[in-house]
């Protein structure tokens, strides 16, 4: 299976909809995109939606963690939401919710981040 990823930009967020298999397999491509959308929009924030995520592994994380690093760069924060318990797991295990805030909705993500 793929990665499909959807980007929306919302003032200065950047809203990222992952569905399908987030793997060593597609982690570039969704790097290279993001790196793009981020630099070119002016992007201080990210929310990453990962509710049709049905897989990710070390280099989905990996991905994650370099974007988290881009955003903190221009003082901005990442925001989870919508994940799946076997994603959440991943995320817990790895430490990642003690830098990357977590939202049960798209919605709520983004009133965090002052935009919806």
């Amino acid at each position: 299976m793929s990665l499909n990823i959807e980007m929306e930009i919302k003032h200065d967020v950047l809203l990222l909809r992952l569905s399908g298999e987030l793997d060593h397999h597609t982690a570039d491509e969704l790097r290279e995109q993001a790196a793009n959308a981020i630099e070119k929009n002016n992007i201080r924030h990210i929310v990453l939606n990962l509710e049709q995520l049905s897989f990710m592994d070390s280099s989905g994380l990996g991905v994650i963690l370099g974007r988290y690093k881009q955003i903190k760069q221009v003082h901005g924060e990442m925001v989870v939401c919508a994940i799946s318990p076997a994603i959440q797991r991943l995320f817990d295990m790895s430490g990642m919710f003690k830098i990357i805030k977590l939202e049960p909705t798209e919605e709520f993500a983004l009133q965090r981040l002052g935009v919806a």
